[in-house]
């Protein structure tokens, strides 16, 4: 990548086009739909022209942070909103999995993931559906990297147990229904 002091158009035209699509994903998962993931990816790219000079050498997790930042501030504006966000379409179990045997573990990972702290779902998801580092979820989040991966140990631990609680439709069933 070009010094900052060269970072001219052709510069941010080779950023848009190779990380757009990873940033729009990123909304996917966080956003209600897609028209509110690529609002959110455009948003990025005008932070990223605005303050081209601070981007690092590894773009990507640092369109992350900013992308973390666009949706949290979304978040805080909506709070006073009478109507919430929906799901993510992200959240929603992809039509390819559509036969209930191979539905119950993404249900039941969707199911653990929403009772987790929000902090929690967000190394995880780094991690896990952005396929970042440890060290490069750690830029995002805007800590050390061994403050990441203490993150990370902490919320698989909780997911693990999140995952081995009973599904309220489990728990409902009466005893005799194993029988």
């Amino acid at each position: 990548m070009r010094p900052a002091s060269e970072r001219d158009e052709g510069w941010f035209t080779n950023l848009y086009a190779t990380h757009y699509p990873d940033i729009v994903r990123y909304g996917l998962r966080r956003l209600p739909d897609g028209d509110a993931a690529a609002e959110l990816a455009q948003d990025v790219f005008v932070v990223l022209w605005r303050r081209r000079s601070e981007v690092p050498e590894r773009a990507l997790p640092w369109l992350y942070g900013v992308a973390r930042h666009v949706v949290a501030n979304r978040w805080r504006n909506l709070r006073g909103s009478p109507s919430l966000l929906p799901l993510a379409e992200a959240d929603q179990v992809p039509t390819r999995l559509a036969e209930p045997e191979a539905t119950t573990p993404v249900l039941d990972l969707h199911r653990a993931l929403r009772v987790l702290p929000e902090a929690d779902q967000e190394i995880l998801r780094l991690v896990g559906w952005e396929d970042l580092s440890v060290a490069d979820a750690a830029v995002v989040l805007s800590c050390t990297r061994s403050a990441a991966a203490v993150r990370l140990y902490r919320a698989r631990r909780r997911l693990r147990s999140a995952l081995a609680a009973p599904t309220p439709a489990r728990a409902a069933r009466p005893a005799s229904a194993n029988v």
